[in-house]
């Protein structure tokens, strides 16, 4: 006979493991209790931010190759000042930076440069930030869930000791498997956000390091003996 099974996030939980309870009475409530509840909602707020961070962090959106052709087309023909006019209305990371470094070309190469350099560190900054929230969460997920499951081991020896040691053994080990749910969903929490913190990190170091290399590529006509 096939036993019946509760899916939860790819693993086989087989029911005869959590008696006549329910998924949503083992992983939800009662399940790690309050703490558990806090855990739920952070893997809410966790998948937000995940589908936020590959929406955002992207190339369209830091080096688009739109963006790219248009510059170097003003630049080759000579119409800064319509390169300057056209990266200012532009959302993305590489026009920003070419935009801070023209307007300091009235001061020289020298403080192009440093523009230009001062626009990167911020811009890359600011999406450095976007992604903290997911770096927080992979690091206090699993405390919050060590502490429903320490919580609840607690309680179950303050049982032990109020029925003096007669205590049955299923119902002693389905309290603390209940509570173990707490460190269970603090691991669903951290293992996603950990990895895509690390994968966008990553993306963010390429994507703003290209974007930084062209910027200074196309502002080096500017350079005292560059021909123009």
């Amino acid at each position: 006979m096939v036993s019946d099974v509760v899916m939860t996030g790819g693993l086989d939980l087989p029911l005869a493991l959590i008696g006549n309870k329910g998924f949503v009475e083992v992983f939800v409530w009662p399940g790690g209790g309050a703490i558990g509840l806090v855990l739920w909602m952070l893997s809410i707020v966790m998948v937000a931010l995940v589908i936020q961070a590959f929406l955002a962090i992207r190339r369209i959106n830091i080096l688009p190759d739109t963006t790219k052709i248009n510059i170097q087309q003003q630049f080759d023909n000579k119409q800064y000042r319509e390169a300057v006019e056209f990266t200012a209305t532009q959302p993305d990371y590489l026009s920003y930076i070419v935009h801070a470094s023209l307007s300091e070309a009235n001061r020289g190469y020298n403080a192009m440069e440093k523009a230009l350099a001062e626009a990167a560190n911020e811009r890359t900054g600011r999406l450095m930030r976007s992604i903290e929230y997911l770096n927080l969460m992979g690091n206090v997920g699993p405390m919050l869930g060590l502490l429903g499951t320490v919580y609840g081991m607690i309680l179950a020896f303050f049982t032990i000791v109020s029925k003096g040691g007669a205590v049955e053994p299923a119902e002693l080990a389905e309290a603390l498997g209940i509570k173990l749910v707490c460190t269970f969903m603090g691991l669903i929490v951290a293992i996603p956000s950990l990895t895509v913190y690390g994968l966008m990190r990553n993306r963010i170091d390429v994507l703003a390091g290209e974007a930084v290399v062209t910027a200074q590529d196309m502002v080096a006509i500017f350079k005292p003996g560059a021909n123009k």
